[in-house]
């Protein structure tokens, strides 16, 4: 019920406020946004870069909410029931925001996933396992937003619109396929393999970011 009078205020919120995002529209002066088809997208500089970088972070993202609590009760002894979430990560990102651009943003989030997910690599008590699984959720939260809200200054405001579908292709991609070969490699070899398999995501995310800054910066 709490959830959904959120999302109706929500959505009210965002009806009403309709008429600001015209009016900005309207007054900047901004490019027409450009129908580019697949070839076209994929021959941009830092396209495919991009591509791979939203569909490890999705994949690592939904690989961890979907497998953490079956890692934490069959590897670490905690019991069933136990969830943990971004919520808290996402509202205070939002205020970092202001003093920070998208590429610090995405590069501490970055950093702090690596930190969470060497918790998890590490033996220790439960404790440890918990507090890295919480910073994997905050290091998550600016990521998402940040690769999206930089899009334009990557790309161009014309073309953004073009990239960014691509991009949410690739998140779907990473969504539907990486939690389901998890669990292959889980059931055939060990659910230990949880914080290896977000480690590799990881470093192929922070490598592609990396390449797409390279090649984007003016």
């Amino acid at each position: 019920r709490y959830i959904a009078l959120f999302q109706i205020v929500l959505t009210a919120v965002l009806f009403f406020s309709l008429p600001l995002w015209q009016g900005r529209t309207a007054g900047a002066g901004a490019a027409e946004p450009q129908a580019l088809g697949l070839g076209q997208v994929f021959r941009l500089p830092g396209a495919k870069e991009v591509m791979l970088c939203f569909f490890c972070y999705c994949a690592l993202e939904t690989t961890a909410g979907l497998w953490a609590s079956s890692y934490l009760t069959l590897t670490k002894g905690v019991a069933a029931g136990t969830y943990l979430g971004i919520t808290a990560g996402r509202a205070a990102c939002g205020f970092l925001t202001l003093k920070f651009n998208d590429t610090q943003m995405i590069r501490m989030g970055q950093c702090t996933l690596a930190v969470g997910v060497l918790a998890l690599l590490v033996p220790g008590p439960q404790m440890l396992a918990l507090c890295g699984l919480v910073l994997v959720g905050v290091g998550c939260a600016p990521i998402y937003p940040g690769i999206i809200h930089s899009t334009p200054d990557h790309f161009g405001a014309d073309k953004s619109q073009a990239v960014i579908g691509i991009q949410m292709a690739s998140a779907y991609v990473g969504n539907l396929a990486m939690p389901p070969l998890f669990g292959l490699l889980a059931n055939s070899i060990s659910p230990a393999l949880f914080p290896f398999y977000l480690l590799a995501l990881l470093v192929l995310m922070v490598f592609m970011h990396e390449q797409l800054v390279r090649k984007t910066s003016h």
